[in-house]
């Protein structure tokens, strides 16, 4: 059994010296720098009194070969993945418009769009989980836990409230007015569909398209060239009002259960009827947790609300915020995060006041905006 043992190790040992390309591997992996080679030639050629040893000498180079690699392949990475941009780089890309980069700054864009990680407000719901301290005794686990002391209450047991995320409801302005905005846009939420839980998306211009379907799929590209393949109204008209009647109308009752989050991205550009849109905002408001409203045309400090659209819907809002860059869209997810169950106070009539004045220019708040902060209305 033995003198089998090491024959079959040596039949096995020389069917893999015979492989094709064992050689070549073979020798590969002897292979040395040229540098080395060198060396040690002369090392070999030298007497033996005057050798010495190269070993040392062979390690440091051995070890100053695979840190420059290592450093290669960081250089190679960093141009290649947003984290090896500087630092300052990413500032200024962060702030930059939308609407003036570059297509290397597009990629950029997508590629730290990619990388955040959104997360949405908890809200607490009907069902009870077991706790070691709630609220509301567990009766059923109590009573089984007491039978061991003879139906003696002595181990007391508890529930708690259940929390789970939120719903986000997506509605995004795709009309021409929107055309310098939208694809970015449309990359952001796709972003934020894959990043979240329970996300329904939709695009207008002057009809309502669900594309939560369209945006499942993990590639963004592919994502947004179905989306663009599905909507019929791309780059047209803008009709706010006609698309969240429609809304309210098929989808409200579907998505808009169990304290649902709304968030409309429009310019606030309309060439519907203003009263149309007005009672469309005052049903879609009362129907949800919080409604926010994001305008790219609000980073600009000079920003007034003088269309007929964006001062209709003013003052249904409740949040009122800038995207325009990525670090508004950084901000709108700190301010995402931190939705609790309490509602904001919802005044339209002192609204409406405050909308009048600052479109006006005279209101002593019209400059209440900063560019890239997430800022409450100023009533």
């Amino acid at each position: 059994m033995y003198l089998y043992y090491w024959y079959m190790r040596n039949q096995i040992g020389k069917k893999k010296a015979d492989a094709p390309g064992a050689a070549k591997r073979d020798e590969k992996s002897m292979r040395l720098p040229p540098s080395e080679r060198k060396r040690l030639a002369e090392h070999l050629n030298a007497p033996q009194e005057q050798r010495k040893d190269l070993r040392p000498e062979m390690r440091d180079s051995e070890r100053r070969r695979k840190a420059d690699e290592r450093s290669d392949e960081q250089m190679e990475d960093d141009t290649s993945t947003p984290q090896g941009l500087a630092y300052s780089a990413i500032e200024a890309l962060r702030k930059k418009d939308f609407e003036s980069f570059t297509w290397d700054e597009v990629q950029d864009a997508k590629k730290l769009m990619a990388e955040m990680r959104w997360h949405l407000g908890m809200r607490p719901t009907r069902r009870k989980r077991p706790a070691r301290r709630g609220s509301y005794p567990d009766m059923r686990r109590m009573v089984r836990r007491n039978l061991k002391y003879g139906a003696e209450l002595l181990e007391l047991t508890w529930r708690e409230t259940k929390f789970k995320p939120r719903p986000l409801v997506i509605i995004c302005d795709i009309s021409g007015s929107m055309s310098l905005y939208s694809r970015l846009l449309l990359h952001f939420i796709h972003t934020i569909s894959n990043g979240l839980l329970n996300v329904e998306a939709f695009v207008f211009g002057t009809r309502l398209t669900r594309i939560t379907r369209q945006l499942r799929k993990r590639d963004v590209d592919d994502a947004v060239r179905d989306v663009s393949k599905t909507v019929q109204d791309w780059s047209g008209g803008t009709r706010i009002g006609d698309a969240l009647h429609f809304f309210n109308q098929k989808w409200a009752k579907r998505v808009l259960g169990r304290g649902a989050v709304v968030l409309i991205i429009s310019d606030g550009w309309d060439r519907g009827d203003a009263s149309t849109l007005e009672a469309e905002m005052d049903r879609l408001q009362h129907s949800c947790h919080r409604l926010i409203w994001l305008n790219p045309l609000l980073g600009s400090p000079d920003y007034r609300p003088l269309t007929i659209g964006m001062k209709t819907a003013l003052p249904y809002i409740d949040n009122f915020l800038p995207a325009h860059n990525l670090d508004s869209l950084i901000n709108l997810g700190n301010l995402l995060a931190t939705i609790d169950d309490s509602r904001p106070v919802r005044n339209a009539a002192a609204r409406r006041k405050a909308v009048a004045a600052w479109s006006k220019g005279y209101s002593s708040q019209r400059n209440y905006h900063v560019p890239g902060q997430p800022q409450e209305l100023p009533w």
